[in-house]
């Protein structure tokens, strides 16, 4: 897969102790890396992270502590890293913004400034958000030429973060720059929202249903209406995958932003997705609820990932209601038999991959 470039690979990753970097974690392990994990401890009880026990190297730091940043990665010698750490919620911005803007700005930046000085670094990808955007109305979705921009503060954290790492290419990197790191390509990766096994992440759509659930309560569902790009979380990370091996293998063309969004027709507004979650788990029952004083957020957002598609020969392979079958199906293993399946999940998804996208041949 993914032409071998990964196997023996060393690959550093931050905020592996996340939703999304646990699973990339285990993903990089079955490809033969060697991964290096820097991130704060696992931001909830239970978690993916310690459900998996990864066998890597796993580092608890603050990625804005510049020092032990540099320790970690000078020590370490990566030939790419994913960078994932990030204070990750709307709602928690309005409670901490400063928090969310160190961590988000100051963080990328510490990391970008890093590498550059780390003659093993070959590519660095930066994982944003769709959320990065100003608002417009184009039915297509965003593209990565659109303008960036934010109203609350974690939005705009991710918008400062693609014009950090786009000010380090042209500053640092580009040879014009005067100022060139050779062998070194910088990319931002832009994603929906990602649904999968093992996310309890607090103020969450689907962690919100199942902890509900499990408990036997109904679930209030705020904003019904509001339309997400749904995908699950494995479809986005062959994205990411995908764009490193070609950052490995020296195409230089790559750099730059990208998107990593569903098929428009898993656009789907909110309470279309939890009435297909509770086909599958019938236990589920909710009511719409109305939060007053509650922070604005956006009620439309989608990717136009057509980009990915032409160039990179993306697209999801877990589209449709089976990133959400698959999902309610780790979660009942979890609650119903105490069972991981997340590394049988991937093998079913390679499995699956293998008859539409051509990184999944052997």
């Amino acid at each position: 897969m993914f032409n071998s470039v990964y196997n023996n690979k060393k690959v550093f990753v931050t905020g592996h102790t996340g939703f999304k970097g646990s699973w990339l974690s285990l993903w990089l392990e079955h490809l033969g890396s060697e991964v290096c994990g820097y991130s704060l401890p696992p931001p909830t009880t239970p978690n993916h992270y310690d459900l998996l026990n990864l066998n890597l190297d796993s580092i608890f730091d603050d990625i804005r502590n510049y020092n032990n940043l540099s320790r970690c990665v000078t020590r370490f010698q990566p030939e790419i890293v994913f960078h994932l750490a990030a204070q990750s919620s709307v709602l928690e911005s309005y409670v901490s913004p400063i928090n969310t803007l160190e961590t988000n700005i100051i963080g990328t930046a510490n990391l970008i400034e890093i590498c550059r000085k780390t003659p093993s670094v070959r590519a660095v990808i930066v994982i944003t958000t769709d959320k990065c955007y100003a608002i417009n109305d184009a039915p297509i979705g965003f593209k990565e030429t659109d303008q960036l921009g934010g109203d609350d503060p974690y939005s705009t954290s991710k918008a400062c973060a693609e014009f950090v790492t786009s000010c380090y290419q042209k500053s640092f990197l580009d040879s014009n720059s005067g100022k060139t790191k050779k062998n070194m390509l910088l990319c931002t990766a832009r994603g929906g929202n990602v649904v999968g096994g093992g996310d309890w992440t607090k103020d969450r759509l689907i962690p919100d249903i199942i902890r509900n659930t499990s408990q036997n309560k109904t679930v209030p569902i705020r904003n019904p209406n509001h339309v997400r790009p749904w995908q699950h979380v494995l479809d986005i990370l062959s994205g990411y995958i995908l764009l490193g091996q070609t950052l490995l293998e020296g195409k230089t063309s790559n750099k730059g932003a990208w998107n990593f969004g569903p098929n428009l027709t898993d656009q789907r507004n909110v309470l279309s997705v939890v009435q297909t979650l509770k086909s599958y788990w019938p236990n589920i029952t909710f009511k719409t609820t109305s939060v007053q004083k509650k922070p604005a957020e956006n009620e439309t957002l989608k990717l136009n990932s057509e980009k990915a598609q032409t160039k990179l020969n993306w697209k999801p392979v877990w589209g449709g209601d089976k990133m959400f079958k698959k999902t309610v199906e780790w979660y009942k293993n979890y609650y119903t038999k105490q069972e991981i399946s997340s590394s049988q999940q991937l093998l079913d998804y390679l499995e699956d991959a293998k008859s539409s996208v051509s990184w999944a041949k052997y």
